[in-house]
C-alpha cells in the first residue's frame, strides 16, 4: 500500500487539481490513501478538504489544532498512515503527481529512500535558487551524502525507516542524511517542478539562514548525541590552552621586557579559563543526561539490517 502525506496550509485554490492529477496517477499503482494534513489554516483549505473527503473513499484529513509547521504536520501524517511506502510532496502543485512513479520505481528496485531533484526550477534565481544551491553545496559537502537538492519536498520512504525517526523542527529536508548514516541505500531521480499557479509561496530569504542553523543542529544529533563531551571538551580544552598562551605571554613579557602584570591580557586569560571549564562542566552533564535518557527510554544506539 502507498500513503501519499500532504502538508496543508492555506493552499485552498490548489487542493482540488491537485486531488484530480493525484487520482489519475494513484488510481494504477493499485492500493492508496492520501493524507492530507491542515496545518493550521486561516483560509478555507479545511473546507476543501472536507469537501473533498466526501468524495474520496482514498482521502484521509487530518486537522491540526494550530499552525505547527512543515515537519510537525509530517510527522502527524506518519503517524495516521498505514502504507509500506510513504510518500511526501507539497500542496502548492509545484510538485508533480505523475513523477510519483518514478520514486516507486527506485523503492522496488531496493533503495529504502528516493529524493526528488528539482533540476529545472521554476522559482526567482536570487530568492529562491541561488540560496537552494548554496544550501545544498554546503549540506552535501559537510554531510558527505551527494545530493542535488535537500529541499525537494517529493521523496519516498520505506516505512521501516521512516518510522524509526521522529521529526521535529525543520528536520525534514534532513531525512536522506539520517537514513544514509544508518546504512540504507538512498537514490536521487530527477523530477518536474512547477511555477506555484494560486496563492503566496511559504518560504523567503530568512528560510536560507534557518535551514543552516537547522542543519548544524541536525550534524551535532548525528555525529555527537552519544559523545556530547567531544564537542563541549574539546571547546573548553581549546578555551583554556588560549588562555594559557596568553598567561605564557605575560610571564615573559614582565620578564624579560619589564611589561606590567595587570593588563587587558590578564582578564582575558581569566576569562578564557573560566569558560573552559564551564565547557567541560557542561560536557559532563551532557554525558549524565544522554546517559540517563539511554537507560529510561532504552532506545538503542544501533540499527540492525539483518538477523539470521
Amino acid at each position: 500500500m502507498i500513503s501519499v502525506v500532504i502538508p496543508v496550509y492555506n493552499e485552498e485554490k490548489n487542493l482540488e487539481l491537485l486531488q484530480t492529477e493525484l487520482s489519475q496517477v494513484l488510481a494504477s499503482l493499485g492500493n492508496y490513501e492520501v493524507i492530507y494534513v491542515d496545518d493550521g489554516s486561516k483560509d478555507d483549505s479545511f473546507e476543501v478538504l472536507t469537501k473533498l473527503k466526501s468524495c474520496g473513499a482514498n482521502i484521509r484529513v487530518i486537522q491540526l489544532t494550530k499552525h505547527f509547521g512543515q515537519t510537525e504536520a509530517m510527522q502527524a501524517g506518519i503517524d495516521c498512515s498505514a502504507g509500506d511506502v510513504i510518500v511526501f510532496m507539497d500542496a502548492d502543485l509545484q510538485n508533480e503527481p505523475k513523477d510519483i512513479p518514478k520514486l516507486l520505481s527506485k523503492i522496488k528496485e531496493g533503495f529504502t529512500a528516493v529524493s526528488g531533484w528539482r533540476k529545472k526550477r521554476e522559482d526567482p534565481f536570487l530568492t529562491r535558487r541561488l540560496p537552494s544551491y548554496i544550501a545544498n553545496m554546503l549540506i552535501s559537502k559537510i554531510s558527505k551524502i551527494k545530493l542535488h537538492d535537500f529541499g525537494c519536498s517529493l521523496k519516498a520512504y520505506r516505512r521501516e525507516v521512516i518510522t524509526q525517526i521522529r521529526l521535529y523542527s525543520e528536520m525534514h529536508r534532513f531525512i536522506p542524511i539520517y537514513i544514509a548514516r544508518q546504512g540504507a541505500p538512498i537514490a536521487e531521480v530527477e523530477v518536474s517542478h512547477r511555477r506555484r499557479a494560486a496563492g503566496d509561496s511559504k518560504y523567503g530569504m530568512m528560510r536560507f539562514f534557518k535551514v543552516i542553523l537547522d542543519f548544524l543542529v541536525a550534524e551535532f544529533i548525528n555525529n555527537y548525541l552519544n559523545k556530547p563531551m567531544y564537542v563541549f571538551g574539546s571547546a573548553g580544552i581549546l578555551s583554556i590552552f588560549f588562555g594559557g598562551c596568553i598567561c605564557v605571554f605575560i610571564v615573559i613579557r614582565k620578564i624579560f621586557f619589564g611589561g606590567v602584570w595587570v593588563s587587558p591580557l590578564l582578564f582575558i586569560v581569566i576569562i578564557s579559563i573560566i569558560v573552559g571549564f564551564q565547557f567541560i562542566l557542561m560536557g559532563f552533564i551532557a554525558e549524565l543526561m544522554i546517559r540517563l535518557y539511554y537507560e529510561n527510554t532504552k532506545a538503542r544506539t544501533y540499527r540492525i539490517k539483518k538477523e539470521l
